[in-house]
């Protein structure tokens, strides 16, 4: 079971199919190249894909494709990501991975929009939220939550998770933390069956994405202005998903967040919250609820 998990995560985060129907664009984000696909009519979406993914993560299940048949659905590989530009200074990641969502904004000149992150993007979302409030029209945070804090233990697991990158181009370390809750650890095995798929896939660079976790420190907010955010903003995940305690944390400090759990779903794998409808739906209710009134 845990080597018929570590394939299917290897597929799904390192050997995604190219499935998507817009046209590759690109545009220059601070001097950092910036690969986006603009697909639909109607409200802008925004979709942000998580760690090791590209545009094809929203593709392949069918969420980009959904979403598009009713709104302007954007989404783009994050620097250090796909057919992005891939900086090795940790100095170019940071807040700079959320300033990029204002940039594209501007590029498109998209005045505000519905913004939808997963994973990490949910984590430069949230930070983006503190940062630019007035850019969003709302906000998903699908299985990830705002970093509230750093600490010295914190930062230690950050330099572990990158160095374990530079080896092995996966890290062990955060795989046995997204593990599903009611799942084993990965064994030896499966961790070796994603590091050999890491390594096969061209448009990973293990040294971009070390520096990019080597930057977390600088995503971190206040959760004093985490707790004062007024964006209509709604946070979806799994109740097998080691995110799920983070997001309780969140709605306690703010309450006005709509919390939605999907009873099964994990992080990521077989049975990641990305492959269950209920996510698509929810986000779709979401959003035409807080539609612009003409």
């Amino acid at each position: 079971m845990r080597l018929i998990f570590a394939l299917v995560l290897a597929l799904v985060f390192f050997a995604l199919p190219a499935a998507v129907s817009a046209q590759d664009k690109f545009f220059d984000s601070n001097g950092v190249q910036i690969r986006y696909v603009d697909q639909g009519s109607g409200e802008p979406i925004i979709l942000i894909h998580g760690l090791n993914n590209t545009v094809e993560t929203w593709a392949v299940p069918g969420i980009l494709a959904n979403l598009a048949k009713d709104y302007r659905v954007v989404a783009f590989d994050m620097r250090g990501h796909g057919k992005s530009g891939k900086p090795h200074d940790p100095r170019q990641y940071g807040r700079e991975m959320g300033l990029d969502i204002i940039r594209l904004l501007d590029h498109l000149s998209i005045r505000r929009a519905h913004v939808v992150g997963y994973s990490l993007g949910a984590i430069v979302t949230a930070q983006v939220l503190t940062l630019h409030p007035d850019r969003f029209l709302t906000a998903t945070l699908v299985a990830g939550s705002p970093r509230l804090e750093w600490t010295q233990d914190l930062a230690r697991d950050a330099e572990q998770e990158a160095s374990e990158r530079e080896r092995e181009c996966v890290s062990r370390t955060l795989m046995f933390r997204l593990a599903p809750l009611d799942a084993p650890k990965p064994s030896e095995e499966a961790i070796k069956v994603a590091s050999d798929a890491c390594f096969a896939n061209p448009d990973v660079d293990r040294f971009a994405i070390a520096a990019l976790i080597r930057s977390r420190s600088d995503q971190v907010i206040a959760p004093v202005l985490a707790s004062t955010v007024k964006v209509p903003t709604l946070a979806i995940v799994g109740n097998q998903d080691t995110f799920l305690t983070s997001l309780q944390a969140l709605k306690e400090l703010r309450p006005n967040l709509k919390l939605i759990v999907i009873d099964g779903a994990t992080h990521s794998g077989p049975r990641g919250i990305l492959t269950r409808g209920e996510l698509t739906g929810s986000v779709r209710e979401f959003i035409s609820a807080h539609k612009v009134t003409k």
